[in-house]
């Protein structure tokens, strides 16, 4: 009986590869996108100013918050927004710390990011080059030693779960200041509605992280995965094939929320900074 060989298995070098597409084009552009958002990310977070316009004592002015800056639990030195929730910032805060209301509190939407399902695949390929593609060679340092998420440090990425009940808890709140911004102080003292540029820019900041974050692999477990049995539980079903239809996007809202998250803060920044003007739509 005639048998036929079974080839070896091939070892290739880093970024060794037979392909002839634009394997690298993807990691590539990954590379460049989630590189100059954490660029700027870090660098706005950095400025403790610029992140609100208008305010509730400001007459004729849409409110607008950043949503790097929210919620603001301490305001910076020398900045009153009227958002902060606590205040100024507190006397024992140490002089040569540096205070940014942002830096209190993105490390809860960042960390959804950084642990999800799929950043994760995105950002070890693009960074690490782990692997950079599909049958492509990967680095030299993988080896044996490679241990997957299941040991230390990599095992952290398994608490993303408990960063989505942050994240809806942020989706709440981004809605909260897109109402906000909704309304501005009249001359007559009064709340009056007015739709501006602005205005739709933190609305639909909230519709695409809500897709996003309401697409989630766990969100979609967690409406409806937990059953075995799903033509049983009616209620669950429908919910789950309405997530299901978020999570097929998933990849789509990642970038979309992503792009329009970082656009909305430098809305609000070029407005605060008098570069831009936020023009009213209606009232």
């Amino acid at each position: 009986m005639a048998q036929s060989p079974l080839p070896l298995p091939q070892i290739r070098g880093f970024l060794e590869t037979q392909r002839r597409d634009r394997w690298w084009a993807m990691p590539l552009f990954t590379f460049l996108g989630l590189g100059a958002f954490i660029v700027y990310s870090t660098w706005a977070a950095f400025q403790a100013g610029h992140y609100f316009i208008g305010g509730p004592t400001q007459i004729g002015a849409q409110e607008l918050l950043s949503p790097f800056y929210s919620p603001v639990l301490w305001d910076a030195p020398g900045v009153t927004s009227g958002h902060a929730w606590l205040g100024p910032t507190p006397s024992w805060w140490p002089a040569w710390l540096l205070m940014s209301p942002a830096l209190l509190i993105l490390w809860a939407p960042g960390g959804f990011r950084f642990t999800c399902y799929y950043y994760r695949g995105a950002y070890y390929k693009a960074f690490w080059a782990d692997p950079a593609n599909c049958a492509v060679g990967e680095p030299g340092f993988r080896g044996t030693s490679y241990r997957g998420e299941q040991k230390f440090p990599l095992i952290f990425q398994n608490i993303h779960r408990y960063f989505l009940y942050l994240a809806l808890v942020f989706i709440v709140l981004l809605a909260h200041d897109a109402w906000r911004s909704l309304w501005y102080l009249g001359d007559d003292g009064a709340r009056h509605f007015g739709l501006s540029v602005g205005s739709l820019v933190l609305s639909l900041n909230v519709v695409f992280l809500g897709g996003y974050t309401l697409g989630c692999h766990c969100w979609r477990h967690i409406v409806g995965g937990r059953h075995d049995c799903m033509s049983c539980h009616a209620t669950s079903h429908k919910a789950w094939t309405r997530v299901s239809w978020l999570n097929s996007r998933h990849m789509l809202f990642a970038w979309v929320s992503l792009f329009w998250v970082g656009f909305t803060d430098a809305y609000v920044r070029l407005c605060s900074m008098g570069i831009w003007h936020d023009w009213r739509i209606l009232g």
